[in-house]
């Protein structure tokens, strides 16, 4: 098993555990980043990836970028692991999970951030294993890419 930070090359591997994280939480007609698009993302650093590489396939990645917090500074947004379930419950999202907790600490981030569903128990007793802070006061707030283009500023 290899862990190491993505290359263009990785591309097609990250955006098919994409696809696969999409239908493993109910939620394909949501996954709508083409390839392309992630490959262009990518080469103009939107975000960075480790993946895990096993027999020339990528059977896992951990996917994060860079933020801002006005009381942290910069600090880092875990978005995604995704460790093909043939894969899962060997390691590999521990070794993605610590490869990116290790770029926090070695890029002075202010603090490391991520989201877990409420109903992805196996993803929760995982972050419990670390002693991650559940923080129960803030609320997840966004806007679709349809909401937004819908978006009136008020007078």
């Amino acid at each position: 098993m290899n862990i190491h930070p993505a290359t263009a090359a990785d591309i097609p591997g990250i955006w098919q555990l994409i696809r696969e994280l999409a239908i493993y939480e109910k939620a394909p007609h949501e996954f709508v980043i083409t390839h392309e698009q992630l490959a262009i993302d990518f080469a103009d650093k939107q975000f960075f990836a480790f993946v895990a590489e096993k027999d020339d396939e990528i059977v896992g990645m951990a996917l994060g970028y860079n933020m801002y917090s006005t009381w942290k500074g910069v600090s880092v947004y875990l978005e995604d692991i995704v460790v093909r379930e043939t894969y899962r419950r060997s390691g590999i999202g521990s070794k993605l999970f610590e490869a990116v907790a290790r770029y926090a600490k070695e890029t002075n981030a202010g603090k490391m951030v991520w989201q877990v569903l409420d109903w992805n128990t196996p993803a929760i007793n995982f972050y419990k294993k670390y002693n991650a802070n559940f923080d129960e006061e803030w609320k997840t707030c966004r806007f679709s890419r349809e909401e937004l283009e819908g978006f009136r500023i008020r007078k």
